[in-house]
């Protein structure tokens, strides 16, 4: 090989590791994504109000009955800043577990000049009790205790306790049954059971009512979800008076201890915030 071969043989071979290299490749570093904002979960109240129609007794202890409004109020689900739940955001779904409630409850006036019976008796002003409970739910019962204080008509003390055995025949349909017991201290006992000097008439003599158990009974309920929003709502109760309650002239020479009650409604959810 002369020294010319040899020299082009040389300069073709000192080009193959660049040509296989290839051109020079810069490389970025890779781009960092930011991390999505967290969004905090906004305060959210759900809530259910019933209105619809009920028939009670005139007064505890009457045997006449009468016709009117009936509306409820139901919590179901809060959701405080923070994070912090409380309830079940299901509002057709019961609240499983022990939990503790607020108890309200209205009781009408009570005007003697519409009722015979009662006629030369002091009147009583509406009352709305005011309180709360506890209570435990599974899917199939329930237990409750709760206390409450009058404020208007009467300035007592009342208790009611009771437990419901719970049906679910299809996924809309709600059904409940169980007992019901009410206690009343001495000034709820004798604001409507008892009679003083000055209301005593004929079957009517002077009575001091006692407190305790004022009456016991059943209660059967039934609700049904129309819609995500709507339902349909009602229960029977049946209740007798019990001690002073049912040994008062007002029921045993005037009226009756067996109370009935009926009540019907429609149900509304509302939610406020989310």
């Amino acid at each position: 090989m002369t020294l010319s071969r040899a020299a082009l043989a040389l300069f073709c071979l000192s080009g193959v590791p660049a040509l296989a290299a290839g051109p020079e490749v810069t490389q970025s570093p890779p781009a960092m994504m930011a991390p999505a904002p967290v969004v905090a979960e906004r305060p959210v109240l759900l809530f259910s109000l019933r209105g619809g129609v009920a028939a009670n007794p005139d007064y505890f202890g009457s045997d006449d009955y009468e016709t009117g409004a009936d509306v409820g109020f139901k919590f179901h689900f809060l959701r405080l800043p923070g994070g912090r739940e409380i309830g079940n955001p299901d509002p057709w779904a019961d609240a499983l577990g022990f939990g503790v409630h607020g108890s309200a409850r209205y009781i009408g006036q009570r005007d003697p000049k519409d009722y015979d019976d009662l006629k030369g008796m002091d009147d009583v002003d509406g009352a709305l009790e005011l309180g709360g409970g506890i209570g435990y739910t599974a899917r199939n019962f329930d237990v409750f205790a709760d206390v409450r204080r009058g404020f208007g008509g009467h300035e007592g003390w009342v208790a009611e306790a009771g437990a419901n055995l719970i049906l679910h025949p299809t996924e809309r349909l709600r059904l409940n049954m169980g007992p019901r017991l009410l206690w009343g201290d001495d000034t709820y006992a004798d604001t409507y059971f008892g009679v003083d000097a000055s209301s005593v008439g004929v079957n009517r003599p002077f009575f001091d009512a006692d407190g305790g158990l004022v009456s016991a009974g059943l209660e059967f309920g039934a609700r049904y979800q129309l819609s995500d929003l709507w339902g349909l709502e009602g229960a029977v109760t049946y209740d007798v008076l019990q001690n002073d309650a049912a040994d008062s002239p007002i029921v045993k020479n005037l009226g009756d201890a067996d109370q009935w009650g009926i009540r019907f409604g429609l149900t509304r959810v509302f939610q406020i915030g989310g």
